[in-house]
């Protein structure tokens, strides 16, 4: 019975947020249909467990979270996204277009701009782009979810992705852990996608296939979306809601002045990383006030927090006069940070319930079981619990809270270094997350303008598909040589 709570849990909750239901609500009522399968008193499963791990998990990640959001909006409201991405795609020129999108989502999203906000900016000029270049507008979502949510995401060293930052206190790495390691995923992941997008445009050019008729719809009236928004919510970082809200700077920045607080983002955090933070004596952290920890375990997530803390600090003086109203535009960035974070510490809730289980102990031990060793497990097992979730960052904190500390345990046992177990978490973790019901898809597909049945098979092969050929690279090369 207890086997049988999980699946009808995971199955409610597959099912109705992929009809739009929000999270808020189907987390926990899957939650205590899962425990009420397994015998569980309901209320204490829910006050003690579900809000107990949804409230560890707010509490670790939620400055990421309101930084994250509010460095995106004020880097969209200077009118830099756009600065950027154009000057991108008028220097590639129609000839490269497909090349000029990726790299335009791919800079942004590196810098630590939210994926949402790359989406609704970037979407409409690849849309002018494609259409002057002949390209399918089917191609679109493709194009740019191969730039902003594959490599960037997952695989390049540095990233400040919220999938990057779960795995830090857990294994208690940095956002550069196994750098070689990502670079090498990350070509792969890009060259894939790039060589398929453009054997597809060219047989779509060699049949006459133009751009499409019709037209992408408003993107004001699509924020305002409530099933859009609950799709998008329990995927991504930032509520698509507030996308509308705050004032648009009437004069544009120059492209160096809109690049450097992405650049600042990346530099900071490697100082952070890899030179300052190393250097400090932290003891202070094994007191009980400061939470019993160490500075290896927060030390990823400070590095990161500053980061963008500095880029929004960069951002505003840079842009001061240029930002219509920095205190709108403030208001927006941050609250579009809460609903996002409350969205996947639920999903994070739920995963305490089924792990709590006794039943979920047959579930740890088929995984753990897996041959090949913790890497393999790991992978196997967040692969599963995203594609289930619809969501990168739900399953893979998932898989990190009901299983890290055995993984820790196992790959110490055996010599595996846990810089490998980080890239190889959150690269699983963008793997099978990108199927059809999973938010970002949904709210891209919409932006776009178009639909699953013209554009998510391009979709599943630049995303799940590179993303596979870069985990089973990192996998292979991990056990030959270990974490690099």
């Amino acid at each position: 019975m207890g086997l049988l709570g999980i699946v009808a849990g995971l199955g409610t909750l597959v099912a109705l947020a992929y009809r739009g239901w929000s999270i808020l609500l189907l987390a926990p009522l899957c939650a205590l249909i899962a425990a009420a399968f397994g015998r569980d008193p309901l209320l204490a499963s829910w006050t003690q467990t579900f809000m107990g791990s949804a409230a560890g998990f707010f509490a670790q990640y939620f400055p990421l979270f309101l930084l994250g959001a509010l460095f995106g909006k004020l880097m969209e409201d200077s009118g830099s996204i756009r600065v950027i991405s154009r000057t991108l795609m008028e220097r590639l020129g129609k000839k490269r277009a497909i090349v000029a999108v990726v790299l335009a989502g791919a800079i942004v999203t590196y810098g630590g701009v939210s994926l949402f906000v790359a989406f609704f900016v970037i979407a409409p000029m690849a849309e002018d782009l494609f259409r002057r270049a002949g390209i399918p507008r089917r191609l679109m979502p493709a194009a740019i979810v191969l730039g902003t949510s594959t490599f960037t995401m997952s695989a390049l060293p540095g990233t400040p992705s919220i999938q990057n930052a779960i795995p830090m206190p857990v294994f208690s790495t940095t956002a550069f852990a196994a750098p070689g390691l990502g670079t090498i995923a990350a070509v792969i992941m890009a060259g894939f996608g790039l060589w398929w997008l453009g054997r597809v445009a060219r047989a779509a050019r060699a049949k006459g296939e133009g751009f499409g008729a019709g037209e992408a719809p408003n993107s004001g009236s699509l924020a305002a979306n409530p099933k859009l928004r609950e799709h998008a919510n329990a995927a991504r970082e930032f509520d698509p809601a507030e996308i509308a809200r705050g004032q648009s700077a009437a004069t544009p920045p120059s492209f160096v002045t809109a690049a450097l607080p992405l650049v600042a983002v990346i530099l900071v955090n490697m100082t952070m990383s890899l030179w300052l933070l190393p250097t400090l004596s932290a003891d202070y952290l094994s007191q009980a006030r400061w939470g019993s920890t160490t500075l290896q375990a927060v030390a990823g997530v400070w590095s990161v927090v500053t980061a963008l803390a500095l880029a929004i600090l960069l951002a505003v003086v840079l842009n001061y006069r240029r930002l219509p109203s920095l205190r709108e535009t403030a208001d927006a960035g941050v609250n579009a940070s809460v609903m996002p974070a409350v969205s996947v510490a639920s999903l994070v809730g739920f995963g305490a319930v089924i792990a709590g289980l006794p039943a979920f102990g047959d579930v740890r031990e088929w995984v753990l079981g897996i041959g090949g060793g913790p890497a393999v497990s790991l992978a196997v097992a967040t692969n599963i619990l995203a594609a289930l979730t619809g969501s990168a960052s739900g399953g893979l904190t998932i898989a990190l809270d009901a299983l890290g500390p055995t993984f820790v345990e196992r790959a110490q046992a055996v010599g595996v270094d846990l810089a490998l177990l980080h890239r190889v978490a959150v690269l699983s973790a963008g793997t099978l997350d990108t199927l059809p019901h999973n938010g970002a898809v949904i709210t891209l597909l919409t932006v776009c303008g178009t639909g699953h049945r013209e554009s998510y098979r391009d979709i599943a092969i630049v995303s799940i598909g590179g993303a596979l050929l870069g985990l089973a690279a990192v996998l292979v090369l991990g056990s030959a040589f270990g974490s690099f």
